[in-house]
């Protein structure tokens, strides 16, 4: 009691504590970011060879990768990552960015997701205070941040992770906690129906899929969360960043112009700015509307 105590009435302990525990989670984020795909294939070959009855032995170690096994290694000389080893941000300095074993380079991601990991926890923790909100404010935009960086890599924002954090959007504004249950419900439909409309109507047009059933889920989660207020926001935020960003890549020469470029991070930044002035926004717009 003392602790929680101490929490809610000093503000340094209580950003320093959940900065601490963002590093944590950092690391276990990269795990998820590199495995989950990786898992979901491997689940994808086993219902193949099911559905054609092809009787081949599996290899052994997949049965049991999962998010916890096997232990981490090299993947170059298969060195198996010590605890001192995987210390989020502190072991990559100490290692200079390399394997301790054969000095292959360690990408400089797993550090800058465990840093993004906790800043985006002490962001969170001083824009909503001691709360509730803050705690699932936190799970959300890291969820957000997983599913951008699965969608960047394969092209895939997994149904293990949207489905489940609808759920838990819409659970938690059964208590009111961003949103009543009827912007929630009505958020979720709104979220999933206007974006597989203009998938509808782009394939209609062009004999083309122009996105993923992943982000009607992910738009659909996210007004789950936040209520369709947000909606158009989000969309109009994403659509901003995405041809933005997209068209520096482009100019910068970086992306290839016949290589789609995923739209879920997109989504995913719109929802979390969505999610930490929202608010603000919309009444900014509102004043502005009624001022015309």
């Amino acid at each position: 009691m003392n602790l929680f105590n101490t929490l809610q009435t000093s503000p340094p302990v209580f950003y320093f504590t959940l900065g601490i525990l963002g590093l944590i989670a950092g690391s276990f984020l990269n795990v998820v970011i590199y495995r989950l795909p990786k898992m979901l294939q491997n689940e994808w070959h086993r219902e193949c060879r099911n559905l054609l009855e092809i009787n081949a032995a599996e290899p052994s170690e997949e049965e049991s990768y999962n998010l916890v096994l096997p232990r981490s290694s090299c993947p170059r000389c298969a060195h198996k990552i010590t605890a001192l080893e995987n210390i989020p941000i502190l072991s990559y300095i100490l290692l200079a960015g390399k394997c301790s074993a054969c000095k292959a380079a360690i990408s400089l991601r797993y550090p800058v997701i465990e840093f993004l990991s906790a800043a985006i926890a002490i962001f969170i923790a001083w824009r909503f205070g001691y709360s509730v909100q803050t705690i699932l404010a936190i799970i959300l935009s890291w969820s957000l941040l997983v599913l951008s960086m699965i969608d960047i890599d394969e092209q895939l924002l997994p149904d293990d992770i949207t489905l489940p954090f609808l759920w838990l959007g819409l659970f938690a504004n059964m208590f009111g906690v961003f949103t009543d249950i009827y912007s929630s419900l009505i958020g979720a439909m709104l979220g999933y129906g206007i974006l597989w409309s203009v998938y509808m109507m782009f394939k209609l047009l062009t004999g083309k899929e122009g996105m993923g059933y992943g982000d009607f889920k992910l738009l659909a989660m996210l007004g789950a969360w936040l209520g369709w207020q947000v909606i158009p926001l989000i969309i109009l935020l994403s659509s901003i960043c995405g041809a933005v960003i997209g068209i520096g890549l482009i100019v910068l020469r970086k992306h290839d112009k016949s290589k789609p470029i995923p739209f879920g991070p997109y989504l995913a930044l719109a929802g979390w700015i969505a999610l930490v002035w929202g608010t603000e926004l919309l009444g900014m717009y509102s004043r502005w509307a009624f001022n015309v």
